[in-house]
């Protein structure tokens, strides 16, 4: 009997407290809402603000739907301007190796691996090419890429480790990992 009460001597004991402690909230809370009080000026001066915002969102939204038909039309554009699945792998390794001449570097080897892209008429083709030259070549290299009328994009540009010693002694060999697209040949 002594346990039982003591068990609900601790119980009522923990419910008091928890009340206690939700009283006191929500006395603080009454305190921060009483402590700033609102004006109705306040709250149009408040709704006028986020009608402002709103009413930009929608003009910018308006601006890009009236946007569209050019945006699509340089989207057509520059998928067309794609070499054809059937030329491009030609193409791509006859400029990079004009690329690299250019700069003065030593185009080492040149991969490829094609990727449907499904639904969007074009290919997706991952080069891996590793390069000799000295920093300055690199550079040229790397901004005759950007200046081509073929779109690339470089992935990453790394030392490239030489097991064999192949590239002399100054000079740099560099890994390149970069993408380019094609329209399907289909």
């Amino acid at each position: 009997m002594h346990r039982d009460f003591t068990f609900r001597k601790r119980a009522i004991l923990i419910v008091l407290g928890l009340l206690l402690a939700g009283d006191f909230g929500l006395a603080f809370y009454s305190w921060q809402l009483s402590s700033a009080p609102q004006t109705p000026q306040s709250l149009i001066d408040a709704q006028t603000l986020i009608l402002k915002g709103l009413r930009g969102d929608i003009k910018s939204a308006q601006a890009i739907k009236d946007n569209m038909p050019a945006t699509r039309k340089d989207c057509d554009l520059f998928e067309q301007s794609l070499p054809s699945e059937k030329t491009g792998y030609s193409l791509v390794t006859a400029e990079l190796d004009e690329i690299a001449r250019k700069s003065g570097l030593q185009l080492d080897s040149l991969s490829n691996k094609p990727k449907e892209l499904d639904g969007r008429g074009m290919v997706e083709v991952s080069l891996d090419a590793t390069v000799n030259g000295d920093y300055g070549s690199v550079v040229r290299f790397v901004n005759g890429l950007q200046r081509s009328h073929t779109f690339y994009i470089i992935d990453s540009l790394a030392l490239a480790t030489d097991a064999q010693n192949r590239a002399p002694s100054g000079s740099l060999r560099v890994a390149l990992r970069l993408r380019t697209y094609f329209r399907d040949a289909a």
